[in-house]
C-alpha cells in the first residue's frame, strides 16, 4: 500500500463518500451501508471489515493503519471494499505535509475503481468530453465528464500539471521527463485519472 521513490513516498487513501451511513448494529452477522442509491449489505463481514468501514466513515484512512490487528488482514478487506466502489473515495497523497494531490469521488451506483498503469510509452489523452470547472470554494479544480462514473477534485497544482499535460496525446514517460515531480507520483497521478475513466489510450503507438 505503500512504497518509496526517490525519497517520496506516495500513499492510497480510502474513505466513504459523505451521504454513507454505515449501521454497525444491524446484527452480528451483517452490516448495512445506507447511501443516495440505498442499502447495501455485507453479510458476515469480519472485524478488520467493521473496523475499516467504521473508521472510513470518519475520514480518508491508509488501510493498514485503520486494522486493528496486524497489517497482514490487510488484503482480506479489499474483496468486501471492492463491492462497495460505488460508496468509496480513493484519495491520492504524498508525504511532504502539503494535503493530498487528489480524490476521486464516485458519481454512479455502477461505478467502480481499479487502479490502472499505463505503459509509458504508449499515447494517452484526455477525452475531448472531460471538463476542467473550479468549485464554488474557489480551491482546486475538478475534472468531470458526463460519460464518466466519476469525478477527479484535484486538490493540488502537481495534479493540475500533470491533468494539462494530457490535454494532447502524449506518453507516461514524457509527461515524467517534462515535470519537476518524482516519476512515481506522476504515474499514480496518470493511474487515478485512468481509473476513474478520464484518461484514454492514443490507438497509434507513440
Amino acid at each position: 500500500m505503500r512504497y518509496t521513490t526517490g525519497g517520496v513516498q506516495t500513499f492510497h487513501l480510502w474513505s466513504l463518500s459523505e451521504d454513507v451511513i454505515v449501521d454497525q448494529g444491524a446484527g452480528t452477522d451483517v452490516l448495512l451501508l445506507t447511501s443516495r442509491w440505498g442499502q447495501d449489505r455485507l453479510d458476515r463481514p469480519s472485524p478488520a471489515v467493521r473496523e475499516v468501514l467504521r473508521r472510513m466513515e470518519l475520514g480518508p484512512v491508509l488501510l493498514a493503519n485503520a486494522l486493528s490487528g496486524p497489517e497482514d488482514q490487510c488484503p482480506f478487506t479489499l474483496p468486501a471494499l471492492s463491492k462497495l466502489s460505488h460508496l468509496v473515495v480513493r484519495t491520492l497523497g504524498v508525504d511532504d505535509l502539503k494535503g493530498p494531490l487528489l480524490s476521486v469521488v464516485p458519481l454512479s451506483s455502477a461505478a467502480s475503481f481499479v487502479l490502472i498503469r499505463p505503459a509509458g510509452e504508449r499515447r494517452v489523452c484526455l477525452p475531448r468530453h472531460v471538463a476542467f470547472t473550479v468549485p464554488e470554494s474557489g480551491t482546486g479544480c475538478v475534472l468531470e465528464s458526463d460519460r464518466s462514473p466519476h469525478r477527479v477534485v484535484l486538490h493540488r497544482q502537481e495534479a493540475a500539471w500533470v491533468a494539462m499535460t494530457l490535454a494532447w496525446p502524449t506518453t507516461l514517460t514524457a509527461v515524467s521527463a517534462a515535470l519537476p515531480l518524482p516519476p512515481q507520483v506522476t504515474e499514480d497521478i496518470v493511474g487515478y485519472l485512468a481509473a476513474a475513466g478520464l484518461v484514454t489510450s492514443v490507438d497509434e503507438p507513440a
